[in-house]
C-alpha cells in the first residue's frame, strides 16, 4: 500500500477546514436566532428542539408580553433578530405613529387561534335562559355580566395581546356596525357592564389560567384564546371543563407572526418560515398547541371548530387603542353614579313621557338590541333620578342588585305629576349640589350628570347664573361632567354651552330618539 506524504496529508487537513469554514456565514445551517416572543409561546420550545435538528438553525426565545414587545420594538430596544409574536397589528400601529422612522418588518403568518370565551355549562345555561337565541354573542356576554349571571377572567390588555383583542373585539360589537373601531365609537366607555363581572385578571394568558386554576370559586369563565382554553380543558387542572362559546357577532383572530427584525438573517429567517409552515409541522404544532393551522389543506383536529365565525377588524388608528387602554383601569373599576335631571313640565305629557319612561325600561334590562345589552344598568351602579319642573320636585336614589330595582324606577316615573314651568338651570344647579355631596361622601366614585328637557327654561336661575355659580364651586364639584339631552322645543344653544362648560356635550335626541340619545350617554364621564 503507498503511502502518502506527510504534505499531502497538511494539504486535505486545510481542505477540510477551508470547506467548513465556508459553511460557517451567519445564514447558515449553524446560525443562533434570538427571538422576542409572546409569552404563550413556551409550549413550542420542545418543537424548536425538531427545528435545530432537522435544519441546524438554534432559535432562542425570550418571552414577553405581546403589548409589552410591541412597545419595546418600535421603540428599537432590545438586539433581538426575530419576533414572534401572538400578533403584530400593535406593533405595526405603534411602527406607522412613528412616522416611518422605523421600517414595518418583514412578516408571516406561522398558526391561528381566535379569541374566545370559556364558561362552566351551568353559567352557560344562566346566559343562555337570558338571552332570545341559544348562540350567544358578546353582546348576551355583557348583558349577563351586567346582570350578575357570570364572573369571568381576562388578561390585562395593556399587557396581553389575548386581553388586547378582547378588548377591541367586545367594543366592536359595541358599536353594532361590525367596521373598524373609530375614535368617536370610544368616545365613551361602554363596556363598564360587562367588566363589572370580571373577577380575575393577570398580566399573561399563562399567569391568568394559573389563577384561574387556584381561584375555581371567584370566577366561572375565562376569556382567552381558543388554544389556551382547550389545553387548560385538557390538562386535568378543573373540576370541569369550560364550554367553549365562539361568540355570534364577532371573533379577533390571531395569526402569530414571525417577524424579520435582522435584515442580515434574512436567509435563516426564509428556512425557519419554510420549515414551520410545511405540512408536517403544521399538524404537530394544531396537535401539541391547538393552534389551527395556517395552512387550510392541513386536516383540521376534531376538538377544532371546521368555521370561528365572523372575523372582526382591527382598528387602523393608535387612537382607537389609546382611548380603549384609557378606559380599561381596573383601579377606577369602582361603580359609577349618574345623576338623572329629569323634566317633568306639562309638555312631557304623553308621547314624550312614554318615550322617557320607554328609554328606561330598556337601561334596566329590557332592550334586548346588541347595542342595548352593552348600555344597560349594570350590578353595583349607582344613580339618581330628580323630577323636575318649575323646582325639583323628588329624587330618589338607586343601587343596581337585582331585577326588583327595574320595578323601583319604574314606579318612580310612574307619577302624573307635571308641572307647568320649566327650570332648567335651578334643575341642574340642585344637581350639583347633589354631586358635590356624593364626592366629598366618596371621593373614589366617579359621579355624572345626565340632564333631559324638552322646553325653554321659564322659572328659577338663568344659563349665566348658573354658570356663575358653577365656577365657584368646589374643584371635586366642578370637575363633575354634565352631558345635556335636547328633546322637543328645548334650547340646542344653550344646552350645548352648558355641557361644553362643564366638560360634558350635547346630544340631540330630535336627530334620532331619546333611546338613542340616553345610551349615547351612557360610560361617558
Amino acid at each position: 500500500m503507498m503511502r502518502r506524504p506527510p504534505r499531502m496529508f497538511a494539504c486535505l487537513a486545510a481542505c477540510a477546514m477551508l470547506i467548513a469554514g465556508a459553511g460557517c456565514t451567519s445564514d447558515e445551517p449553524d446560525t443562533r436566532l434570538r427571538v422576542l416572543a409572546s409569552s404563550e409561546l413556551a409550549d413550542l420550545r420542545p418543537l424548536l428542539d425538531e427545528l435545530r435538528r432537522d435544519t441546524g438553525i438554534e432559535v432562542v426565545l425570550d418571552f414577553q408580553g405581546t403589548v409589552d414587545a410591541s412597545v419595546a420594538l418600535a421603540k428599537g430596544a432590545g438586539h433581538h433578530d426575530l419576533a414572534w409574536l401572538s400578533d403584530d397589528r400593535y406593533l405595526r400601529l405603534n411602527l406607522q405613529e412613528s412616522g416611518g422612522r422605523r421600517p414595518q418588518p418583514l412578516s408571516t403568518p406561522i398558526m391561528m387561534s381566535p379569541v374566545v370565551f370559556g364558561v362552566r355549562p351551568q353559567t352557560a345555561e344562566r346566559l343562555r335562559r337570558n338571552a332570545p337565541d341559544p348562540k350567544l354573542s358578546w353582546a348576551d356576554i355583557a348583558d349577563g355580566a351586567a346582570a350578575g349571571l357570570v364572573r369571568f377572567g381576562m388578561a390585562d390588555p395593556r399587557h396581553a395581546s389575548s386581553g388586547l383583542t378582547v378588548l377591541v373585539g367586545v367594543a366592536t360589537a359595541a358599536t353594532g356596525t361590525g367596521d373598524a373601531l373609530r375614535p368617536e365609537d370610544v368616545s365613551c366607555d361602554r363596556l363598564r357592564g360587562l367588566f363589572s363581572g370580571q373577577t380575575l385578571t393577570a398580566t399573561s394568558s399563562e399567569k391568568l389560567i394559573d389563577a384561574f386554576v387556584a381561584n375555581q370559586g371567584r370566577a366561572d369563565a375565562l376569556i382567552g384564546y381558543e388554544s389556551t382554553l382547550l389545553s387548560l380543558n385538557s390538562s386535568g387542572r378543573l373540576r370541569e371543563p369550560l364550554e367553549i362559546i365562539y361568540p355570534e357577532d364577532g371573533i379577533v383572530l390571531s395569526r402569530y407572526p414571525l417577524l424579520l427584525l435582522n435584515s442580515s438573517h434574512r436567509t435563516a429567517y426564509d428556512k425557519v418560515v419554510a420549515w414551520l409552515t410545511r405540512v408536517g409541522t403544521q399538524r404537530k404544532i394544531m396537535q401539541r398547541t391547538l393552534r389551527r393551522p395556517i395552512d387550510p389543506g392541513v386536516r383540521r383536529d376534531p376538538r377544532l371548530r371546521t368555521e370561528i365565525g365572523n372575523a372582526l377588524y382591527f382598528p387602523d388608528r393608535q387612537e382607537v387603542i389609546d382611548r380603549l387602554l384609557a378606559n380599561y383601569d381596573p383601579s377606577a373599576r369602582t361603580p359609577g353614579q349618574v345623576i338623572f335631571v329629569l323634566d317633568y313640565s306639562g309638555s312631557m305629557k304623553g308621547a314624550r313621557i312614554k318615550a322617557l319612561r320607554s328609554t328606561f325600561e330598556g337601561l334596566s334590562g329590557d332592550d334586548r338590541s346588541s347595542i342595548g345589552k352593552f348600555v344597560r344598568f349594570y350590578q353595583g351602579e349607582r344613580f339618581i333620578l330628580m323630577r323636575f319642573g318649575g323646582h325639583v320636585q323628588a329624587e330618589r336614589g338607586f343601587t343596581i342588585a337585582g331585577p326588583h330595582d327595574a320595578n323601583a324606577i319604574r314606579d318612580f316615573l310612574a307619577t302624573e305629576k307635571f308641572d307647568q314651568n320649566t327650570a332648567v338651570w335651578s334643575a341642574l344647579d340642585h344637581a350639583y349640589r347633589r354631586a358635590g355631596e356624593l364626592k366629598r361622601a366618596d371621593p373614589g366614585r366617579p359621579v355624572t350628570i345626565v340632564l333631559m328637557t324638552d322646553g325653554l327654561n321659564n322659572a328659577g336661575i338663568g344659563l349665566e347664573e348658573f354658570l356663575n355659580r358653577h365656577k365657584a364651586m368646589p374643584t371635586e364639584t366642578k370637575a363633575v361632567h354634565s352631558h345635556t339631552i335636547r328633546f322637543g322645543e328645548a334650547d340646542s344653544a344653550e344646552l350645548d354651552r352648558a355641557a361644553k362648560a362643564t366638560g360634558g356635550r350635547m346630544v340631540d335626541a330630535n336627530a334620532s330618539s331619546l333611546d338613542l340619545a340616553f345610551k349615547e350617554t351612557r360610560g361617558c364621564r
